[in-house]
């Protein structure tokens, strides 16, 4: 069985032509949202995961997110100054606090994902319902493959 030839430019270097991609959707996804919510993606990604998982510390929404501990407080700071996010002690260990929505961030949070939903079948509307099904199947493959890492380790 013959070896797949190596990237000869960047252009056809794998990593990066996921990387454009998540950018790009990111970006058009982005942009609906700053319209319509004044969310920035940080934002958004923190009011997901909060909305999925319920109450979190913020070392666990970094995890979650492999976002850097830095724009993930910054995002907490701002939701909770916007009354989106409320921060109480986490009664677990006392030096850390847990984040959750409060009800006008459920409010938002409701809003803004018949939206994500119809983005979604914007922009893959391009594949089938096979390829799509793939498509997860082999992210999630790749991101397993990349193995564990503690998300402080990527502002380095």
């Amino acid at each position: 069985m013959s070896r797949r030839q190596p990237a000869q430019r960047l252009a056809d270097f794998l990593p990066y032509q996921l990387s454009i991609a998540s950018n790009a959707v990111s970006t058009r996804i982005a942009e609906q949202y700053r319209r319509r919510f004044a969310l920035k993606t940080t934002e958004w990604r923190i009011m997901a995961v909060l909305g999925d998982s319920g109450a979190l510390t913020q070392r666990d929404l970094s995890q979650m997110t492999l976002m850097d501990k830095v724009p993930v407080n910054r995002a907490c700071k701002k939701l909770e100054d916007r009354g989106l996010v409320h921060r109480s002690p986490n009664a677990k260990d006392g030096r850390s606090h847990l984040l959750e929505l409060t009800a006008e961030g459920r409010a938002v949070h409701a809003g803004i994902m018949p939206l994500a939903l119809k983005i979604e079948e914007e922009l893959f509307d391009v594949l089938s319902e096979a390829e799509r099904t793939a498509l997860r199947d082999m992210l999630h493959r790749v991101r397993e493959s990349a193995g564990d890492f503690d998300a402080e380790s990527l502002a380095d």
